[in-house]
């Protein structure tokens, strides 16, 4: 089966064309495109939803395109359409379904909406599928979500824990706004870290908080943590010249919760498999340190490809094998109500 994937939820336009064979439990990822709109959004410190739809407008077709001519097939090849359906910003996820819909209807193509999370819960099963033992625990990380996940299969799962306000990737860029490093802050906060720990310097700053690392649930917070941050900076005059070390303990704050709380979850939930996915799981600490924590468990840790961290369509395309539901299937007629399907809250519980 060729699957044609869209995914437009936030500020990247991407589309992949995938083959994917149940049965063999094989998936070839033939092309991976994503049209990237940091350079747009960083001067703005974030993304603005308003241009990020609009970028989409340009981008999107001509992405899809790509995809299919380096995939050296036509529309005509494709058996199913997977788009992103949601979490995400309302105004990008409408250009990413209209366009499938439009692409469906006019070549009688099923058409299948993703939920996001579910695309991030899915990215490590590219080059690991057949290795992955259940039951499983999944961190999932990024700049709108930090959630762990218990996977019994490919078909049922459920959430353990979330975050309670921040996610951890929207730490790691507020963060980095206040230090004026620039957006996205996670990869340049993560650069800064390693500066200091090659440099081999003696630490002289007291630790930040872990916040909620010894609770008896599987939540995070990260607001506080971005508190404990800025009166650090307001207090320390000189903080400037100690930003390698500033970087290097907040980074270490975050990362220690963030894998503490996932082998908490696969020592509760006696899982066989743990698999780190989403746009921070890209941070090189925090794959270092849960594949060690993890293995000291004598565990297996399979972790995405860097390519498939953040926002991309191979990630839908691979959800969309295991998620045939009817209540996902997107209707191809149009009405004035037709973003309501976007709008309804999917949760993986």
């Amino acid at each position: 089966m060729n699957i044609l994937a869209i995914e437009s939820s936030c500020d990247e336009s991407a589309a992949s064309v995938v083959f994917a064979d149940k049965k063999k439990k094989e998936i070839k990822v033939k092309t991976n495109i994503i049209s990237s709109q940091i350079k747009l959004h960083a001067k703005y410190g974030g993304v603005v939803p308003e241009l990020a739809a609009r970028e989409h407008v340009y981008k999107l077709l001509p992405t899809i395109d790509k995809a299919l001519k380096e995939a050296d097939c036509t529309i005509k090849d494709i058996d199913l359409i997977a788009v992103t359906k949601g979490p995400g910003l309302i105004t990008s996820l409408l250009t990413g379904t209209e366009t499938a819909r439009t692409l469906a209807y006019s070549n009688n193509i099923p058409v299948l909406g993703v939920n996001h999370i579910e695309g991030h819960l899915f990215a490590p099963f590219i080059n690991n599928w057949k290795k992955i033992k259940f039951p499983a625990v999944i961190l999932t990380v990024s700049g709108g979500h930090s959630d762990i996940i218990l996977m019994q299969s490919t078909t049922k799962y459920k959430k353990l824990g979330s975050t309670r306000d921040d996610a951890s990737g929207e730490a790691f860029d507020k963060g980095a706004k206040m230090m004026s490093l620039g957006y996205p802050g996670g990869p340049i906060i993560s650069k800064k870290a390693e500066e200091f720990e090659k440099s081999k310097k003696k630490q002289s700053l007291k630790d930040f908080p872990r916040p909620m690392k010894y609770s008896d649930n599987l939540d995070f917070s990260f607001s506080g943590l971005k508190t404990s941050l800025l009166y650090r900076l307001k207090k320390d005059k000189n903080w400037k010249k100690k930003i390698n070390e500033y970087c290097y303990l907040y980074q270490e704050a975050i990362v220690d919760v963030l894998v503490s709380k996932t082998i908490k979850a696969a020592i509760k939930y006696n899982t066989k498999s743990v698999l780190l996915s989403g746009g921070v799981s890209a941070n090189i600490k925090l794959r270092e340190e849960i594949t060690k924590k993890v293995e000291d468990k004598h565990l297996q840790v399979f972790i995405s490809d860097l390519q498939y961290t953040t926002d991309n369509a191979a990630m839908i395309a691979v959800a969309s094998i295991f998620n045939e539901k009817t209540k996902n299937k997107i209707s191809l007629s149009r009405t004035k109500d037709s973003w309501k399907e976007l709008s309804v809250q999917e949760n993986l519980d």
